[in-house]
């Protein structure tokens, strides 16, 4: 057994997780609950600072999950990257966007490696959680790892494991979801293995980092796809004069063979939107066309502007241009009842209104103000109604939204989540997608 092996084993190992979001931060209050030393490195100072004070800034995570643990100093965050040279585990959690051109953003990736590879020292297990194309790991990771003599699988141990976050998940947490782990030498696998195995219920070993990095983008690809094709389902089901929330819930009933999928106004969130352009950039470098996913893309990149057409469509009904129209969006978080914004449809759909010329607002109880894409906007409050706006749309179909006192006093609602089944009132006045 190695030293490192030793110390995960007896939990003396320091753990540093590099990027404390979404996903780095239920790993530091894992590994702190089940008795590791574990630093948070990020260069937010915001978080940073709430971190040491042992409070939360994510909704999955409750303050009283990380408070005990600064306390007794076994838990701690800095932005000083000092912290590197005295790790003995590092688990890398940094964002991966897209560029402009929809290309991988690499340099959060590849500015973590420098600054591991600047305090590296013999003895270190590093992790990429981040998710990424297939090869990144061995590319990227291990050559920077290594250049320095730095033996693979002897003095450093390097591994993919992909974050399986799923925002406001009430049953699927950190410790419960299996953990997909590959190694990039049979050593860099156990090393990883035996880190993992000590906070989460079911690890699942692969045969290399390439098969986990896949893993991943195969889980986003899937539902990405799916997504894609019951957007276009309603779509041709509008054009049909058919309800296709109704035929997606009446094709659910067969208990074999299918899985159901529901249209939205887009895709949202930090993986969806993004993960499966990662794979489709990585075909086109090997000369091949990823045709599901660039099919998939084209139809959820449209939505947005598509429920902009659909408001249009409702409004000219009532004898109403959008321009110069009040127009309200229920819920710019890209789920239901989580605060997390990242690549929510929503914003395009209040750009898209405001370029036709409407006089748009908004309103969230999860998200009380936005300022990026070019909207610096405050939440309506709840209370005061909706009588008085010529639309409402339903982007995020919020539990504390009053569907019954919606239905009742809004003129016209353009509902993009099928939010309003059920409710009694006149539905007459109601569009979906």
């Amino acid at each position: 057994m190695s030293s490192l092996l030793a110390r995960i084993s007896n939990k003396s190992a320091h753990v540093v997780v590099m990027g404390i979001g979404y996903v780095g931060l239920p790993l530091v209050a894992e590994f702190a609950r089940v008795g590791f030393r574990v630093t948070g490195f990020d260069k937010d100072a915001r978080k940073v600072r709430a971190l040491n004070a042992g409070e939360s800034y994510i909704d999955d995570v409750s303050s009283d999950e990380l408070a005990p643990h600064a306390l007794e100093g076994r838990l701690d965050a800095s932005t000083d990257p000092e912290v590197l040279g005295k790790a003995d585990a590092v688990i890398v959690c940094v964002p991966t966007p897209l560029n402009k051109t929809k290309d991988p953003d690499m340099r959060f990736i590849v500015d973590a490696t420098d600054e591991i590879a600047r305090h590296q020292h013999p003895g270190m297990a590093i992790v990429l959680e981040s998710t990424t194309y297939p090869g990144t790991t061995t590319e990227v990771l291990v050559p920077k790892l290594t250049e320095k003599g730095f033996r693979l699988g002897e003095d450093v141990f390097v591994a993919f494991s992909p974050e399986r976050v799923d925002p406001g998940n009430a049953v699927f947490k950190t410790r419960n979801t299996p953990k997909v782990i590959g190694g990039a030498t049979p050593a860099c696998l156990e090393h990883a293995n035996a880190l993992y195995s000590h906070i989460i219920d079911q690890v699942v070993p692969v045969s290399s980092t390439e098969t986990a990095e896949m893993v991943k983008l195969l889980e986003n690809t899937f539902r990405a796809v799916n997504i894609g094709l019951v957007n276009e389902v309603a779509i041709m089901s509008r054009r049909l004069g058919i309800d296709a929330f109704e035929v997606i819930r009446a094709a659910a009933t067969k208990p074999f063979g299918f899985m159901p999928f529901f249209p939205g106004p887009g895709l949202g969130g930090h993986c969806i939107p993004i993960d499966p352009l990662y794979l489709s950039w990585k075909l086109r470098t090997l000369k091949y066309q990823a045709r599901f996913i660039d099919l998939a893309d084209s139809i959820n990149s449209a939505m947005p502007d598509y429920v902009v057409e659909r408001i249009a469509d409702g409004l000219n009904e009532h004898a109403k241009a959008v321009r110069g129209s009040r127009i309200l969006v229920y819920g710019v978080a890209y789920k239901r009842d989580v605060t997390d914004v990242r690549e929510s449809p929503a914003f395009d759909v209040l750009v898209g209104l405001q370029k036709r010329g409407a006089a748009v607002s908004y309103m969230d109880p999860h998200v009380p103000s936005i300022d990026e894409h070019g909207l610096a906007m405050t939440s309506m409050d709840p209370a005061d109604g909706f009588s008085s706006y010529d639309a409402v749309v339903i982007v995020t179909d919020h539990a504390s939204l009053d569907r019954p006192r919606l239905l009742a006093e809004a003129r016209l609602v353009i509902d993009t989540r099928d939010a309003l089944r059920g409710v009694p009132g006149d539905h007459s006045k109601v569009l979906k997608l």
